[in-house]
């Protein structure tokens, strides 16, 4: 039995300074209800007149903690996409901040395997991180060593 499509006409926001990430997010996503953000001001807008189910910030660029606490504060799942915040520290303030995951944008491909495990993850009442640390933990051994959980003081594994 094929395993059902969480994300098939979720309303999804995403906000990011570079129109190609935005073009190639919508693309993978061709099975939600896609809204694109170029800069934080129209970001803003949008989530103080609608709501979606999913809001996905670029870190750099767009103001994307900003943006993150406007979301969270309005109760909507946020992930964090970035490729030049791409770090243990920002990992973990997004986290603290809230944040659902932290994707990196070489890992864009994958997008609709991530936002799945989150809406599985909330539907059953489950860490939405913890799924991200089965799935990322492997690549963040690779960037920033093996002790890099220590290191940092993050539980992974």
């Amino acid at each position: 039995m094929a395993k059902r499509n969480l994300l098939e006409g979720k309303k999804i926001l995403v906000v990011d300074d570079e129109p190609d990430i935005l073009d190639t997010v919508a693309e993978l996503l061709s099975m939600c209800r896609v809204t694109k953000a170029l800069d934080f001001e129209s970001a803003e807008e949008l989530l103080e007149r609608e709501s979606f189910d999913i809001v996905i910030l670029d870190i750099m660029g767009v103001r994307g903690y900003e943006l993150l606490e406007v979301a969270t504060g309005r109760e909507m799942t946020t992930v964090m996409l970035t490729a030049n915040a791409m770090s243990p520290e920002h990992m973990q303030k997004s986290r603290n901040e809230g944040a659902a995951f932290f994707i990196p944008k070489e890992k864009i491909s994958d997008i609709a395997v991530y936002l799945n495990d989150i809406l599985e993850a909330l539907e059953n009442g489950q860490s939405t991180w913890a799924r991200w640390f089965n799935r990322m933990a492997d690549y963040f051994e690779e960037k920033f060593g093996p002790d890099w959980q220590k290191k940092h003081g993050i539980g992974v594994r």
